[in-house]
């Protein structure tokens, strides 16, 4: 087969006109569903290795569809990791950093030459639609590419200081911390294990991933790319399994440091070490009454829907001007009732599956509840296939009091409700624990100030029509929350994520005496500046 042609594609991207990009994806899934069903392994000091025990997973498209056979890592295997990781340490701390850009630009390019192998496994084993999982993919490349940008543009993260006198050599060094835990979330198996994954190996970690145990395949795959890129054993190791891994990484004293993408019980809580942790959010979008209604629906339709309601950044509730209220529903249930659910490999097809039963049931038992206390504008219903599906759901007239006005569901659900005063419904948009994104329609320009200057949410878009809350790509949007939404105040994808896997070293050197000074001022220059 001939090099496929490289066909950039970004979570903005509402269609693409290269038909190439749909022979490539088809070509891919057709190759991934006639290679389902395989046994695969841990990756340990750069070695393809076992557990004692495997799990199967299945794909939500049609749980009848055995993706695979995983080890089943426990505690034990961990260890392995860890080990081989904090072994590996010193000798990748040492490698200059130039080196370390090299290796990891050449793993972001095989990244983006297998694309279309990785997203259609992606889209098996979440159920993503063709542009979604091309997305994730590419996403991981260009997160890596940015954080060597970054490593680039800082030199290396050496800094002289002021001098006290001409003996003195003061200089600020960011060094990396040891080893480090990535903990993926199943909705974005690729960028979100390969992003932080190269973060902290570029900065000079190790590391030890733990991919979600309902989409491990993927990651199995991007962990290929750092392999074949030529990352030396032990830098980056990967243990898949089920809930007592996780823990076991968690718990592991070797550890110093972690990034975990998952839910605010999960990822809260006091931690001696360095922890980044993306805990989901309870997105707003405010609509005020000069708002573009049409462009407005459709972003809310977009960032409510895609990928099945999965997103940490999906919009979930709503507050428009009481003025254009039925209106914007009219609209949005319009759109929402021509959505395509189904099998996502298919082209026509713009949401899949949730990814598993405990999901599936959720969804029972949320819109059960909203449909006794609010009303069911559209959807509301599980669908009769051999998967999960289940109908995109818009909510009115809840109470202001419904704790669903509060509560993440990570499902493709959204409520509407109304305001007469912007200001109220920005107080109101902001009373609530989390913080990630927030979108809001107006051609007001007071109320666009307002909001830019009171929302409490790290990632925020106005009169964005692919999308009211989601779509953030690396170098354009940097991605990261504020409150319970995140611990950290860097957004991801940035220009000030990657210090995150560093540590700051204060150096002082003085000479004294008539002998060679201990570092040459051109030395040092030099050092600092690399």
């Amino acid at each position: 087969m001939p090099p496929r042609k490289h066909i950039k594609v970004t979570y903005s991207t509402l269609g693409s006109p290269d038909p190439l990009l749909h022979e490539y994806y088809e070509e891919a899934v057709a190759a991934a569903r006639a290679n389902l069903g395989q046994t695969h392994m841990l990756y340990i000091d750069g070695q393809w290795t076992t557990a004692a025990r495997t799990f199967t997973t299945h794909s939500p498209i049609d749980i009848g569809v055995v993706m695979g056979h995983f080890q089943d890592g426990d505690a034990g295997d961990i260890d392995r990791a860890v080990r081989a990781a904090r072994a590996a340490f010193p000798a990748w701390r040492a490698t200059p950093w130039p080196e370390r850009v090299a290796l990891l630009r050449r793993v972001a390019e095989l990244i983006s030459e297998r694309l279309f192998d990785i997203a259609a496994v992606d889209s098996l084993e979440v159920g993503k639609n063709r542009l979604e999982a091309l997305g994730d993919v590419e996403e991981a490349a260009d997160f890596i590419r940015a954080y060597c940008d970054v490593m680039e543009a800082h030199g290396g993260f050496v800094k002289p200081q002021g001098r006290e006198s001409d003996r003195h050599r003061n200089t600020s060094v960011l060094k990396p911390h040891g080893v480090w835990g990535v903990i993926a979330p199943f909705n974005f198996p690729v960028a979100l294990a390969g992003g932080p994954s190269a973060a902290a190996i570029l900065a000079g970690n190790t590391v030890v991933l733990k991919p979600a145990e309902d989409s491990p395949y993927s990651p199995t795959l991007l962990v290929q790319c750092f392999h074949d890129a030529g990352i030396p054993a032990g830098v980056i190791n990967m243990v898949t399994g089920q809930k007592d891994a996780g823990r076991a990484l968690v718990d592991h004293p070797g550890v110093d440091g972690f990034t975990f993408t998952g839910s605010y019980k999960v990822g809260q809580g006091p931690r001696p070490r360095p922890v980044l942790a993306e805990m989901g959010g309870k997105n707003p979008t405010i609509i005020g009454a000069s708002a573009d209604v049409a462009m407005a629906a459709e972003g809310v339709m977009r960032a409510a829907f895609g990928l099945t309601g999965q997103k940490c950044s999906a919009c979930s509730r709503v507050l428009v001007h009481e003025s254009i209220k039925d209106a914007f529903v009219a609209q949005l249930v319009a759109l929402t009732q021509q959505i395509a659910i189904g099998d996502p490999t298919e082209r026509n097809v713009w949401i899949g599956p949730v990814i598993n039963r405990r999901a599936y049931e959720n969804y029972q038992r949320f819109t059960d509840d909203l449909r006794a206390h609010g009303k069911i504008a559209f959807g509301g219903a599980t669908l009769a296939t051999h998967g999960y599906y289940v109908a995109p759901t818009v909510v009115t007239d809840l109470p202001d009091d419904h704790y669903l006005w509060r509560q993440e569901m990570f499902l493709p659900i959204v409520v509407v409700g109304t305001f007469t005063d912007f200001d109220a419904a920005l107080a109101r948009a902001n009373d609530v624990d989390l913080g990630l994104t927030a979108g809001c329609y107006s051609n007001d320009p007071g109320e666009v100030r307002a909001f830019l200057e009171t929302i409490e949410a790290g990632t925020i878009y106005v009169n964005r029509h692919t999308s009211a809350t989601t779509g953030a790509w690396p170098g354009y949007q940097p991605f990261g929350g504020w409150k319970g939404s995140s611990t950290s105040s860097k957004g991801s994808g940035g220009p000030y994520y990657l210090q995150q896997y560093l540590r700051e070293q204060s150096q002082t050197v003085v000479h004294h005496g008539a002998g060679e000074p201990l570092i040459e001022a051109d030395e040092w220059r030099a050092e600092a500046s690399e």
